[in-house]
């Protein structure tokens, strides 16, 4: 037998190199599938997140003000300030306000009519998908229209007092009738007589670890709302010297 033979007899025969070559062959799938594994907790992760921050709002958002001679609790633009600045806290390491849209709406009945009477609004994201898709405050001229007319231009002077005399003028911006409640078609949500809702929507852009060659793009949003829990003044949203910002949602703001 040649010499070039016996060597082709004996690298048959040689088994070293078999695990390693199997080895190489499978690693690209495992690690296609152990990258998998971590992004589809990761979203899960997040999407939970960002569920329990809409829920921490609605909640937080329900309970503040200040009580005022007749017992009742005054909500100012600070209290709202505060409890978004609790949910910029809350969303700070899955940047939130960065890559998403925090919309929060007072729900209330009076005289039978549900209506939008305020918005306010934290994130930079804008657009279709991030900007309330349940209603807005809105305005025709120098009428307040319906919460679903989507011609009508926003409304931040809704719920507010616009006037400098110290006089109220919030009759004159009552914020929008919708119909129905608020919410999805068939899990509207409707505020209690003479009560409100605080109503929390988030959308948010969600950034994979590994890229969207896994998992694409993601959108993650979640709702919340909880009944104001003490004897709220709903005939305003008050601005006490010293005047703090006004967090309107025609603001895009991280």
């Amino acid at each position: 037998m040649s010499a070039p033979s016996i060597r082709l007899r004996r690298l048959e025969a040689d088994r070293r190199g078999v695990a390693m070559l199997e080895f190489a062959l499978s690693l690209p799938i495992v690690l296609a599938v152990g990258l998998y594994g971590i992004e589809v907790s990761n979203l899960a992760l997040t999407n939970l997140k960002v569920s329990q921050i809409a829920l921490a709002l609605a909640d937080n958002a329900s309970r503040v003000g200040v009580a005022n001679q007749l017992a009742q609790q005054q909500l100012r633009e600070y209290d709202i300030n505060d409890v978004l600045q609790a949910t910029r806290l809350q969303g700070a390491d899955i940047k939130l306000t960065t890559n998403g849209r925090v919309i929060l709406s007072s729900l209330e009945e009076s005289g039978g009519v549900q209506r939008i009477h305020w918005q306010r609004c934290i994130g930079l994201q804008k657009g279709a998908g991030y900007d309330s898709s349940y209603g807005r405050t809105t305005i025709k001229g120098s009428t307040p229209s319906t919460a679903e007319d989507t011609a009508a231009s926003y409304d931040p002077t809704a719920g507010i007092n616009t006037r400098t005399d110290g006089t109220d003028d919030s009759a004159s911006h009552p914020g929008s009738v919708i119909t129905g409640g608020m919410g999805d078609p068939d899990q509207k949500v409707l505020a209690p007589k003479n009560s409100g809702v605080m109503f929390v929507e988030i959308n948010y852009r969600y950034v994979p670890v590994t890229g969207t060659w896994l998992l694409g793009s993601q959108q993650l949003r979640s709702v919340a709302s909880f009944i104001v829990r003490d004897r709220r003044t709903f005939a305003l949203v008050s601005n006490p010297s010293p005047t703090a910002k006004r967090s309107t949602c025609d603001l895009y703001t991280s």
